[in-house]
């Protein structure tokens, strides 16, 4: 999904320096199991969320990625914890650098989910230790 007009005017200002945003991430699991993404950008697995946008709240906003990224619903149960610090750090292929400070929220898959294809590339079924070797 391209950037929102919200973060595509802040950069006309700053150009590709650090950003501090607010995220969500959706862990979703079924049993043993983490639904991971695998991302078009990096090439890197992780969980699935983005960025909160201006007046959204939170637990909306991790239902609104996980439906953008993957057509799938998922129903918010719980928090998780909120994250942030050098492993939320992104430098995106265009140079943009961003760091989230994101929320986790644990969430019930109630559709199958498929990659976008845009944002995703392929999503997956992983226990702990799988995740451990994925690249």
């Amino acid at each position: 999904m391209p950037r929102s007009e919200y973060v595509a005017s802040i950069r006309s200002r700053i150009g590709t320096d650090l950003l501090l945003l607010p995220g969500v991430t959706a862990v979703i699991r079924d049993e043993d199991r983490f639904l991971l993404a695998r991302h078009q950008h990096s090439g890197l697995w992780s969980l699935i969320g983005g960025a909160v946008e201006p007046g959204e709240e939170p637990g909306e906003a991790v239902i609104r990625e996980v439906f953008e990224e993957t057509a799938a619903n998922v129903r918010v149960r719980r928090i998780v914890g909120v994250y942030g610090g050098h492993p939320m750090m992104v430098t995106y292929p265009n140079g943009d650098q961003v760091g989230y400070v994101t929320t986790a929220y644990d969430c019930e898959l109630l559709s199958p989910a498929t990659p976008d294809l845009d944002e995703l590339l392929e999503v997956g079924w992983f226990e702990r230790d799988e995740i451990k070797t994925l690249g």
